[in-house]
C-alpha cells in the first residue's frame, strides 16, 4: 500500500512540476509593422528555459522551438477570413568541443548563427524578428485584422536506447504558450 501512495506522489508532483512549468511561458513585445511591400512581425517568448531545458542544451541535445503565426481579416458578420497561417522553427544544438551553440532558423533560410554563450543562444531563440507575414497587397485599407502567435517546444528527441530510460521525463521539457492575439486596423 505504502508502495502504491509513494507512486502516485511522485506521478502527481511531476504532474504538477510539469504543469507549472509550462505555464511560465508566454508570447510578448508583439510588433505588427509593415514595410513598402510586407506586413512584418517581431515577437519574443519569456519564461520558455527552465533549469531542465537549459541542462539538456549543455549535454549536447537538440532543441527545437516552433513558433505559429496567422493573419486573419476580422469580419462583422461573416466568418473571418485566414489571410496567412506560418510555422518557423528555431534550433539550437551545442557543440562542447568547440564550446559554441549552433542556432538555426527556418525564417533565415536555416542559415546557422553561432555564439558562445547560452545566454546569446537564449535570446537568439525565443526572438523572431522581421518575419514577412504577408504581402501589403492582400490587405485592404482601413479594414481590421488579428494576428495571433504562439509558441511550443518541439518534443526532443532522444537516441532509440534513451528514450526508453528517459521518456518518462522528457515531458517536463515539454511547453506551449497561449495563443497572444492582438488587433490592429490597416
Amino acid at each position: 500500500m505504502q508502495k502504491r501512495v509513494s507512486i502516485y506522489t511522485f506521478c502527481l508532483l511531476l504532474l504538477v512540476s510539469g504543469t507549472a512549468w509550462g505555464k511560465d511561458a508566454r508570447v510578448t513585445d508583439v510588433i505588427v509593422t509593415n514595410t513598402r511591400d510586407d506586413l512584418i512581425l517581431y515577437f519574443r517568448v519569456q519564461g520558455c528555459f527552465t533549469e531542465g531545458l537549459q541542462q539538456a542544451i549543455l549535454n549536447g541535445v537538440p532543441t527545437t522551438f516552433t513558433f505559429l503565426a496567422s493573419l486573419d481579416q476580422v469580419r462583422s458578420f461573416w466568418k473571418d477570413k485566414n489571410l496567412a497561417r506560418l510555422e518557423i522553427r528555431h534550433t539550437v544544438k551545442y557543440n562542447s568541443l568547440k564550446n559554441e551553440f549552433v542556432i538555426t532558423r527556418s525564417e533565415h533560410s536555416d542559415k546557422p548563427v553561432i555564439v558562445n554563450t547560452l545566454s546569446e543562444a537564449k535570446t537568439i531563440m525565443a526572438e523572431v524578428e522581421n518575419l514577412r507575414i504577408a504581402k501589403l497587397e492582400s490587405v485592404e485599407k482601413n479594414h481590421r485584422y488579428q494576428v495571433s502567435v504562439k509558441a511550443e517546444l518541439s518534443k526532443i528527441t532522444l537516441p532509440f536506447y534513451l528514450h526508453y530510460v528517459f521518456r518518462f521525463f522528457l515531458f517536463l521539457w515539454d511547453f506551449e504558450t497561449d495563443w497572444y492575439t492582438t488587433d490592429f486596423i490597416y
